[in-house]
């Protein structure tokens, strides 16, 4: 495995890796990776430039996608990736179908921008996240940080929890930020998912400000065979909203496949 990125390994039996969201690392989501584990074995990884993981090349999806293939050099597994994670994981999917046993979108889909005939988010929200991470870096991570739990029940107790979780490693660059950012905008990944052979999850919050729910209808338009399963009082972050339900959502899936 690659010394370039760090690696977190948990538990045994069909091997799941998470890929995390923008401007996140491996510990935003720790204590859901250490619940699963108890049914999976469970691989997490800082995507490059992110948490403990050096970035050597430009963060664009094509190698984001060659550089944690290359490091975990794993057999066929399920790859789950949340929100940005989810636009890496098909992207693996595209690039290297033999590599992937099942994918798994945690409050993510192929297309974040919302475009005709597709629920998504107003291109002006992510373009007025760029133009702030240029005046103040931090600010916008943390407004970020709030739009993901916006809306839920105990919301004060989730963004501290978040936060804290974040706040164990120093944030990206800028230059990565902008790119992720760039990555959220442009990339458009739905002609990857219609192509898809195996296996597809996707866990949606209702209360979701960043990934409408209504995009299940034109998920499912894509892909027949495509799974669809929504939380009625989840947002962004199911995972630790909503902990106990996610992974046995995820063991579910595991099991049926």
């Amino acid at each position: 495995m690659s010394s370039h990125l760090h690696i977190e390994i948990y538990g045994q039996g069909k091997t799941v890796v998470l890929l995390h969201g923008w401007a996140m690392h491996t510990g935003v989501w720790r204590d859901f990776a250490i619940q699963l584990a108890q049914q999976a074995r469970v691989i997490c990884i800082d995507l490059p430039g992110h948490g403990r993981s050096i970035s050597q090349h430009p963060f664009e999806l094509q190698l984001i996608a060659a550089q944690l293939v290359e490091a975990l050099d794993e057999a066929p597994c399920y790859w789950l990736g949340w929100s940005l994670g989810a636009l890496v994981a098909l992207e693996i999917v595209r690039q290297y179908p033999e590599k992937v046993r099942g994918l798994i979108l945690l409050a993510g889909t192929p297309c974040f921008v919302k475009k005709i005939n597709w629920a998504g988010m107003d291109r002006a929200l992510l373009e007025k996240f760029a133009d702030n991470l240029l005046a103040n870096p931090q600010a916008t991570v943390i407004h970020f940080l709030a739009i993901q739990i916006y809306g839920l029940e105990e919301s004060k107790q989730f963004s501290r929890a978040l936060t804290t979780r974040v706040a164990e490693c120093a944030a990206p660059n800028p230059e990565v930020l902008q790119a992720g950012l760039m990555i959220l905008k442009n990339q458009d990944l739905r002609p990857a998912l219609v192509s898809i052979h195996c296996p597809v999850l996707t866990i949606l919050g209702k209360r979701d400000a960043l990934v409408p729910v209504g995009v299940a209808v034109h998920l499912q338009q894509l892909l027949e065979s495509l799974q669809v399963v929504t939380l009625d009082k989840a947002g962004h972050v199911p995972f630790l909203s909503h902990a106990d339900e996610t992974t046995w959502i995820v063991i579910d899936f595991l099991n049926a496949t």
